[in-house]
Protein backbone atom coordinates (compact mmCIF):
# COMPACT_ATOMS: atom_id res chain seq x y z
CA UNK A 1 0.00 0.00 0.00
CA UNK A 2 1.19 3.21 -1.11
CA UNK A 3 1.59 5.88 2.10
CA UNK A 4 0.75 8.81 1.44
CA UNK A 5 1.65 10.77 4.68
CA UNK A 6 3.82 13.70 3.40
CA UNK A 7 6.71 12.79 5.77
CA UNK A 8 8.81 10.11 5.25
CA UNK A 9 11.64 9.39 8.19
CA UNK A 10 14.77 8.73 6.04
CA UNK A 11 17.94 8.08 7.81
CA UNK A 12 21.14 8.69 6.12
CA UNK A 13 22.91 4.69 6.42
CA UNK A 14 19.61 3.55 4.21
CA UNK A 15 20.45 6.35 1.67
CA UNK A 16 24.41 5.26 1.90
CA UNK A 17 23.12 1.88 1.39
CA UNK A 18 20.63 2.11 -1.56
CA UNK A 19 23.39 4.94 -3.48
CA UNK A 20 26.06 2.40 -2.89
CA UNK A 21 23.98 -0.28 -4.23
CA UNK A 22 21.94 1.47 -6.93
CA UNK A 23 25.88 2.79 -8.30
CA UNK A 24 27.89 -1.00 -8.15
CA UNK A 25 24.50 -2.93 -8.98
CA UNK A 26 25.57 -5.44 -6.36
CA UNK A 27 24.32 -5.69 -3.21
CA UNK A 28 27.80 -7.35 -1.89
CA UNK A 29 30.00 -5.28 -3.61
CA UNK A 30 28.04 -2.43 -1.85
CA UNK A 31 28.60 -4.30 1.56
CA UNK A 32 32.37 -4.46 0.98
CA UNK A 33 32.58 -0.48 0.23
CA UNK A 34 30.67 0.29 2.97
CA UNK A 35 32.63 -2.14 5.42
CA UNK A 36 29.30 -4.11 6.78
CA UNK A 37 27.96 -7.00 5.67
CA UNK A 38 24.96 -8.27 2.88
CA UNK A 39 22.34 -9.07 4.91
CA UNK A 40 23.04 -5.27 6.78
CA UNK A 41 22.94 -3.58 3.39
CA UNK A 42 18.95 -5.42 2.40
CA UNK A 43 17.84 -4.65 6.05
CA UNK A 44 18.56 -1.01 5.18
CA UNK A 45 17.24 -0.70 1.76
CA UNK A 46 13.92 -2.67 2.60
CA UNK A 47 13.33 -0.44 5.55
CA UNK A 48 14.10 2.48 3.14
CA UNK A 49 11.38 1.22 0.31
CA UNK A 50 8.91 0.23 2.86
CA UNK A 51 9.16 4.12 4.47
CA UNK A 52 8.66 5.04 0.51
CA UNK A 53 6.05 2.78 0.03
CA UNK A 54 7.25 1.68 -3.51
CA UNK A 55 10.10 -0.84 -4.60
CA UNK A 56 13.15 0.58 -5.64
CA UNK A 57 15.00 -1.81 -6.87
CA UNK A 58 14.43 -5.49 -8.23
CA UNK A 59 16.77 -8.16 -8.68
CA UNK A 60 16.62 -10.88 -11.26
CA UNK A 61 18.84 -14.03 -11.10
CA UNK A 62 22.32 -12.15 -9.92
CA UNK A 63 21.92 -8.74 -11.74
CA UNK A 64 19.89 -5.79 -9.89
CA UNK A 65 17.68 -3.11 -11.47
CA UNK A 66 16.03 0.16 -10.55
CA UNK A 67 12.73 0.52 -10.47
CA UNK A 68 11.39 4.16 -11.88
CA UNK A 69 10.93 5.15 -8.33
CA UNK A 70 14.67 4.11 -7.70
CA UNK A 71 15.85 5.81 -10.66
CA UNK A 72 14.03 8.97 -9.19
CA UNK A 73 15.71 8.78 -5.79
CA UNK A 74 19.07 7.68 -6.89
CA UNK A 75 18.80 10.95 -8.99
CA UNK A 76 18.80 13.04 -6.11
CA UNK A 77 20.18 10.84 -2.98
CA UNK A 78 23.95 11.94 -4.37
CA UNK A 79 23.41 15.62 -4.07
CA UNK A 80 21.62 14.54 -0.10
CA UNK A 81 24.73 12.57 0.18
CA UNK A 82 27.59 14.89 -1.17
CA UNK A 83 26.21 17.80 0.74
CA UNK A 84 26.05 15.71 4.17
CA UNK A 85 29.51 14.25 3.48
CA UNK A 86 31.09 17.62 2.75
CA UNK A 87 29.34 18.78 6.16
CA UNK A 88 30.63 16.13 8.19
CA UNK A 89 33.87 16.68 6.56
CA UNK A 90 34.01 20.57 7.43
CA UNK A 91 32.75 19.80 11.04
CA UNK A 92 36.12 17.61 11.35
CA UNK A 93 38.23 19.89 9.49
CA UNK A 94 37.00 22.09 12.56
CA UNK A 95 38.43 20.23 14.81
CA UNK A 96 41.91 19.57 13.44
CA UNK A 97 41.09 15.83 11.81
CA UNK A 98 40.76 15.38 8.69
CA UNK A 99 37.86 12.61 8.10
CA UNK A 100 35.78 11.57 5.12
CA UNK A 101 35.48 9.82 1.97
CA UNK A 102 37.46 11.33 -1.47
CA UNK A 103 36.41 9.49 -4.19
CA UNK A 104 39.03 9.14 -7.27
CA UNK A 105 38.87 7.59 -10.53
CA UNK A 106 42.15 6.94 -12.87
CA UNK A 107 43.08 5.95 -16.16
CA UNK A 108 44.59 2.13 -16.14
CA UNK A 109 48.16 3.35 -16.66
CA UNK A 110 47.95 5.05 -13.54
CA UNK A 111 48.32 2.01 -11.39
CA UNK A 112 52.10 2.00 -11.79
CA UNK A 113 52.53 4.98 -9.69
CA UNK A 114 49.14 6.19 -7.92
CA UNK A 115 49.60 3.81 -5.26
CA UNK A 116 52.61 5.31 -4.29
CA UNK A 117 51.10 8.76 -3.70
CA UNK A 118 48.23 7.68 -1.76
CA UNK A 119 49.94 5.11 0.63
CA UNK A 120 51.64 8.34 2.11
CA UNK A 121 48.36 10.11 2.40
CA UNK A 122 46.58 7.92 3.85
CA UNK A 123 49.82 7.07 6.80
CA UNK A 124 49.38 11.19 6.95
CA UNK A 125 45.40 11.07 7.14
CA UNK A 126 44.11 8.13 8.74
CA UNK A 127 40.80 9.01 8.74
CA UNK A 128 40.42 9.35 5.27
CA UNK A 129 39.12 6.70 3.55
CA UNK A 130 39.87 6.31 -0.30
CA UNK A 131 37.62 4.92 -3.07
CA UNK A 132 39.84 4.55 -6.30
CA UNK A 133 38.45 3.11 -9.23
CA UNK A 134 41.34 2.32 -12.30
CA UNK A 135 39.24 2.66 -15.93
CA UNK A 136 39.53 2.84 -19.19
CA UNK A 137 39.32 6.19 -20.48
CA UNK A 138 35.72 6.09 -22.03
CA UNK A 139 34.52 4.85 -18.39
CA UNK A 140 36.68 7.81 -16.44
CA UNK A 141 35.05 9.94 -19.31
CA UNK A 142 31.50 8.29 -17.73
CA UNK A 143 31.71 8.98 -14.52
CA UNK A 144 33.51 12.37 -15.10
CA UNK A 145 30.20 13.14 -17.09
CA UNK A 146 28.15 12.50 -13.92
CA UNK A 147 30.01 14.09 -11.82
CA UNK A 148 30.71 10.72 -9.81
CA UNK A 149 34.28 11.55 -7.95
CA UNK A 150 35.94 14.42 -6.41
CA UNK A 151 39.44 13.81 -8.88
CA UNK A 152 39.88 12.28 -12.07
CA UNK A 153 43.41 11.40 -13.04
CA UNK A 154 44.21 11.28 -16.97
CA UNK A 155 46.92 11.97 -20.01
CA UNK A 156 44.50 13.56 -21.85
CA UNK A 157 42.21 16.15 -20.44
CA UNK A 158 38.97 15.72 -22.70
CA UNK A 159 37.97 19.31 -24.41
CA UNK A 160 34.66 20.69 -24.15
CA UNK A 161 33.65 20.07 -20.95
CA UNK A 162 33.16 22.18 -17.67
CA UNK A 163 36.47 21.26 -16.12
CA UNK A 164 39.51 21.89 -14.37
CA UNK A 165 42.92 20.90 -14.92
CA UNK A 166 46.24 21.09 -13.06
CA UNK A 167 49.43 19.03 -14.25
CA UNK A 168 51.41 17.42 -11.18
CA UNK A 169 54.14 14.87 -13.31
CA UNK A 170 55.50 14.42 -16.41
CA UNK A 171 54.15 11.99 -18.88
CA UNK A 172 56.69 10.66 -21.26
CA UNK A 173 56.22 8.88 -24.06
CA UNK A 174 58.60 6.32 -25.44
CA UNK A 175 58.58 3.80 -28.18
CA UNK A 176 58.69 0.11 -26.82
CA UNK A 177 60.55 -2.39 -29.09
CA UNK A 178 61.70 -6.37 -29.13
CA UNK A 179 65.76 -5.85 -27.56
CA UNK A 180 66.57 -8.07 -30.61
CA UNK A 181 64.73 -5.67 -33.11
CA UNK A 182 66.86 -4.35 -35.96
CA UNK A 183 65.73 -0.58 -35.43
CA UNK A 184 67.43 -1.04 -32.24
CA UNK A 185 70.95 -2.15 -33.58
CA UNK A 186 71.30 0.83 -35.75
CA UNK A 187 73.63 2.25 -33.76
CA UNK A 188 72.35 5.93 -34.56
CA UNK A 189 68.97 7.74 -33.92
CA UNK A 190 66.13 6.50 -35.69
CA UNK A 191 64.03 8.86 -37.94
CA UNK A 192 59.79 9.05 -37.83
CA UNK A 193 60.14 7.96 -41.51
CA UNK A 194 60.98 4.26 -40.69
CA UNK A 195 58.86 3.79 -38.21
CA UNK A 196 55.82 3.71 -40.67
CA UNK A 197 56.06 0.12 -42.08
CA UNK A 198 56.39 -1.02 -38.61
CA UNK A 199 53.55 -2.61 -37.30
CA UNK A 200 52.57 -1.24 -34.26
CA UNK A 201 50.65 -2.64 -30.51
CA UNK A 202 48.36 -0.44 -29.04
CA UNK A 203 45.08 -0.09 -26.06
CA UNK A 204 41.58 0.47 -27.59
CA UNK A 205 39.92 3.16 -29.45
CA UNK A 206 39.40 6.28 -27.41
CA UNK A 207 42.81 5.40 -24.76
CA UNK A 208 45.17 8.53 -24.13
CA UNK A 209 47.75 7.37 -25.29
CA UNK A 210 46.34 6.11 -28.75
CA UNK A 211 45.32 9.39 -28.87
CA UNK A 212 48.63 11.16 -28.76
CA UNK A 213 49.64 8.62 -31.29
CA UNK A 214 47.46 8.94 -34.05
CA UNK A 215 47.77 12.89 -34.03
CA UNK A 216 51.70 12.03 -33.89
CA UNK A 217 51.37 9.75 -37.61
CA UNK A 218 48.93 12.52 -38.84
CA UNK A 219 51.12 15.54 -38.03
CA UNK A 220 53.63 13.47 -39.82
CA UNK A 221 51.61 12.55 -42.86
CA UNK A 222 51.09 9.15 -42.31
CA UNK A 223 48.85 6.25 -40.95
CA UNK A 224 50.16 4.06 -37.86
CA UNK A 225 50.37 0.15 -39.33
CA UNK A 226 48.68 -0.80 -36.24
CA UNK A 227 49.25 -4.39 -36.32
CA UNK A 228 46.69 -5.62 -32.23
CA UNK A 229 44.55 -3.65 -30.37
CA UNK A 230 45.37 -4.98 -26.53
CA UNK A 231 43.40 -4.20 -23.30
CA UNK A 232 46.45 -3.49 -20.99
CA UNK A 233 49.53 -2.10 -20.98
CA UNK A 234 51.08 -5.63 -19.60
CA UNK A 235 49.39 -7.47 -22.55
CA UNK A 236 51.19 -5.09 -24.50
CA UNK A 237 54.82 -5.33 -23.16
CA UNK A 238 54.15 -9.56 -23.07
CA UNK A 239 53.57 -9.28 -27.19
CA UNK A 240 56.76 -6.38 -28.10
CA UNK A 241 58.70 -9.01 -26.17
CA UNK A 242 57.54 -11.64 -28.17
CA UNK A 243 57.72 -10.29 -31.38
CA UNK A 244 54.68 -8.91 -32.49
CA UNK A 245 55.28 -5.05 -33.31
CA UNK A 246 56.39 -1.83 -31.60
CA UNK A 247 54.59 0.52 -28.56
CA UNK A 248 53.95 3.56 -27.63
CA UNK A 249 53.86 3.59 -23.90
CA UNK A 250 54.18 5.98 -21.22
CA UNK A 251 57.53 5.46 -19.59
CA UNK A 252 55.37 5.19 -16.44
CA UNK A 253 54.51 1.31 -17.43
CA UNK A 254 58.31 0.23 -18.15
CA UNK A 255 59.14 -0.42 -14.34
CA UNK A 256 61.89 -3.15 -15.02
CA UNK A 257 61.30 -4.55 -18.00
CA UNK A 258 63.85 -2.90 -19.97
CA UNK A 259 66.41 -3.84 -18.02
CA UNK A 260 65.41 -7.84 -18.42
CA UNK A 261 67.14 -7.70 -22.14
CA UNK A 262 63.39 -8.40 -23.88
CA UNK A 263 62.25 -5.07 -24.92
CA UNK A 264 64.23 -2.12 -25.35
CA UNK A 265 63.18 1.92 -25.59
CA UNK A 266 64.63 3.15 -28.89
CA UNK A 267 65.82 6.41 -29.43
CA UNK A 268 63.67 8.29 -31.79
CA UNK A 269 63.74 11.56 -33.60
CA UNK A 270 60.66 13.43 -31.47
CA UNK A 271 61.10 11.04 -28.53
CA UNK A 272 60.04 10.82 -25.43
CA UNK A 273 57.46 13.28 -25.79
CA UNK A 274 57.08 14.87 -23.28
CA UNK A 275 53.35 15.43 -22.19
CA UNK A 276 51.57 15.22 -18.20
CA UNK A 277 49.40 13.95 -16.37
CA UNK A 278 46.64 15.54 -14.84
CA UNK A 279 44.14 15.89 -12.11
CA UNK A 280 40.93 17.43 -13.17
CA UNK A 281 37.60 17.98 -11.21
CA UNK A 282 34.39 19.23 -12.39
CA UNK A 283 34.27 23.15 -12.33
CA UNK A 284 30.37 22.62 -11.05
CA UNK A 285 31.59 20.71 -7.74
CA UNK A 286 32.83 22.46 -4.90
CA UNK A 287 36.13 20.85 -3.73
CA UNK A 288 35.48 19.14 -0.71
CA UNK A 289 37.99 19.20 2.35
CA UNK A 290 39.67 15.89 2.23
CA UNK A 291 39.96 16.85 -1.99
CA UNK A 292 41.52 20.06 -0.51
CA UNK A 293 43.81 18.67 1.47
CA UNK A 294 44.98 15.76 -1.22
CA UNK A 295 46.03 18.54 -4.00
CA UNK A 296 47.64 20.26 -1.09
CA UNK A 297 49.31 16.95 -0.39
CA UNK A 298 50.15 15.89 -3.75
CA UNK A 299 51.56 19.89 -4.72
CA UNK A 300 54.20 19.08 -1.82
CA UNK A 301 54.71 15.45 -2.20
CA UNK A 302 55.04 14.92 -5.85
CA UNK A 303 58.93 14.17 -5.71
CA UNK A 304 57.99 10.80 -4.05
CA UNK A 305 57.81 9.08 -7.20
CA UNK A 306 61.28 10.63 -8.38
CA UNK A 307 60.08 12.55 -11.40
CA UNK A 308 60.02 16.20 -11.85
CA UNK A 309 56.93 18.27 -11.45
CA UNK A 310 55.83 20.05 -15.08
CA UNK A 311 55.88 23.84 -14.90
CA UNK A 312 54.05 26.15 -17.69
CA UNK A 313 51.59 23.72 -18.55
CA UNK A 314 47.90 23.70 -18.56
CA UNK A 315 44.71 21.59 -19.52
CA UNK A 316 42.47 21.34 -22.19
Amino acid sequence: MVKTRDTMHVSLRQLRAFEAVARLRSFSRAADELHVTQPTVSKQIRLLSDEIGLALLEQIGKKVFLTEAGEHLYTTCGDWLETWGRFEQTIADMKGVKKGRLRIASVTTTKYFMPRLLGPFCAQYPGIDIALEVLNRDRLLERLARNQDDLYVMGVPPEGMAIECEPFLENALVVLAPAAHPLAKLGRTVRFAELASEPFLVRERGSGTRLTMERLFQEHGATANIRMELGSNEAIKQAVAGGLGLAILSDSTLGEDHLHHQVCVLDVEGFPIRRSWYLVRSKEKRASVVATAFLDFLRTHISLLGHPTPEGQSGG
